[in-house]
């Protein structure tokens, strides 16, 4: 039991080794967790507001956070300190993820879009647009050539990344989506809806393929076992 916070705990993720967990916060800072110890072994400050939502890096030397102060930083976990402040989303940032290279952040907002951004230069190079109201979750593919987003319009879509066009859009939940994931092999995207369920999706047709019930409430966070 890792303790520490005075507020909420919004977000957590494994570092690739799995040797380190971070977690962002309501109190605007994200920690940096020893899982051998369960120490907390850094204190990220520096957002004006909650951290929604924070990645590791591919290479586990980085942590990127999205705040409701409507940035996005990356991090420098050896030293702790922030490298890029990414700005140009008119609203909170719901949902941050790392490309498989570690070349670019995909962010998902409460403007209805997601941007792409360039981790060298720390510029925006994508504005995708389409949903219809607020973007809660965004993952890459596996292959890193797709982003998959689930938005409060009760939809999930797909996006080429070279193109930044939305290739499909996955109908069905009767709520808001509010965590999508892909599986390891690319092929399945999984979804947790507002509407109790989670669903299971074929990337090539785009069809349901399964809907999982059994939840009392809103379904907040998905995830892949590494096997699918």
């Amino acid at each position: 039991t890792l303790e520490g916070y005075g507020s909420l705990v919004l977000s957590v993720a494994f570092s690739p080794d799995g040797q380190r967990v971070a977690s962002g916060s309501h109190d605007n800072t994200i920690k940096i967790w020893d899982t051998a110890s369960g120490s907390s072994t850094q204190t990220l400050e520096g957002h004006g507001g909650s951290v929604l939502s924070v990645a590791f890096s591919p290479d586990g030397q980085r942590v990127a956070s999205g705040s409701s102060d409507r940035t996005i930083k990356i991090w420098d976990t050896a030293s702790g300190s922030c490298t890029q402040t990414l700005e140009g989303h008119g609203d909170l940032v719901w949902s941050v993820a790392f490309s498989p290279d570690g070349q670019r952040v995909a962010s998902g907002s409460h403007d209805n879009t997601i941007k792409i951004w360039d981790t060298a230069s720390g510029s925006s190079t994508q504005t995708l647009e389409g949903h219809g109201s607020l973007v809660l979750s965004v993952a890459f593919s596996p292959d890193g050539q797709r982003v998959a987003s689930g938005s409060h319009d009760n939809t999930i879509k797909i996006w080429d990344t070279a193109s930044g066009s939305s290739t499909q859009t996955l109908e069905g939940h009767g709520g808001s989506v509010l965590s999508v994931a892909f599986s390891p092999d690319g092929q399945r995207v999984a979804s947790g809806s507002d509407d109790r369920t989670i669903k299971i999706w074929d990337t090539a047709s785009g069809s349901c393929t399964q809907t999982l019930e059994g939840h009392g409430g809103s379904v907040w966070s998905v995830a892949f076992s590494p096997d699918g």
